[in-house]
């Protein structure tokens, strides 16, 4: 087996259950696949959501926070709550973890993206896994957007790809992959299970936003797998509820879709 650099991104609707509640089973099945992908000569990068809503569910509140000061309440909540869990986890199997956080601003100076490569590369060599969520608690202009530039941390999961110069980059949705129309409307809907080049009529056949727990749609995971194929990279999306998918993906088997990254950029 190939040892690759494989960056891994879960939704909110992949960490919570119905109740919005952490999914227990769920994230400890995802520590375990990852720390064995990693024991397998592979480094891991986890980028993860969920912080608002499992914030919201900590702190009792009875619906989803509206309020700017309320979303950032239980954003701060909900991290510490996360990586309380994530630790716990990927301890079970011998795995240090660390956290990162990180906003649009970052992304965009030189000198900072700069230094969270280096981070990155530190703690990989040293066989941490990174765990990277978007800064709510502070930035406030993701939540705000109507058309977030990270999406769910769709695309926040390929920019951390291109900056660690990531072999593969899987995206596990609430769905089993791209589909040629939207399989929850229509019973005929048909996998798409490689797509060569993401053009107009790909981005055509995408619908609007994804399950009500998370905000990420399959048109924020078309935009992450653009700019990650766009510089060589991989990737796959395909559905989160059981990671144990992840060996299979590790082994190269065809599972979800698959973005074929562009050759001239490796």
């Amino acid at each position: 087996m190939k040892k690759r650099r494989i960056v891994v991104k879960v939704g909110t609707s992949t960490l919570t259950n119905e109740l919005g509640k952490s999914n227990l089973r769920t994230m400890e099945k995802l520590a375990m696949t990852l720390s064995d992908i990693q024991n397998m000569g592979n480094e891991v990068i986890l980028v993860s959501s969920g912080a608002i809503a499992v914030g919201a569910n900590t702190m009792h509140l009875t619906e989803k926070p509206t309020t700017m000061r309320m979303k950032q309440a239980a954003a701060a909540v909900g991290q510490c709550t996360n990586m309380f869990l994530y630790d716990k986890f990927f301890g079970y199997y011998d795995k240090i973890v660390a956290q990162i956080l990180l906003n649009a601003e970052d992304i965009k100076q030189e000198e900072k993206k700069e230094n969270l490569t280096n981070t990155f590369n530190a703690l990989l060599e040293m066989g941490v896994i990174p765990i990277v969520n978007e800064n709510d608690s502070v930035s406030y202009t993701e939540i705000e957007s109507v058309d977030r530039l990270f999406g769910d941390n769709d695309m926040l999961s390929a920019v951390v790809a291109v900056l660690c110069q990531a072999d593969l980059l899987v995206i596990m949705s609430d769905i089993d992959g791209f589909f040629d129309k939207d399989p929850r409307l229509f019973k005929d809907a048909r996998l798409i299970g490689r797509i060569e080049e993401i053009d107009e009529s790909v981005y055509n056949l995408a619908g609007g936003a994804g399950s009500r727990r998370g905000t990420g749609g399959m048109k924020t995971k078309l935009q992450a797998a653009d700019l990650a194929t766009g510089n060589g990279i991989n990737t796959i999306v395909t559905n989160g509820k059981n990671p144990e998918v992840l060996y299979d993906i590790a082994k190269g088997s065809k599972v979800g879709t698959l973005f074929v990254g562009k050759k001239e950029y490796r």
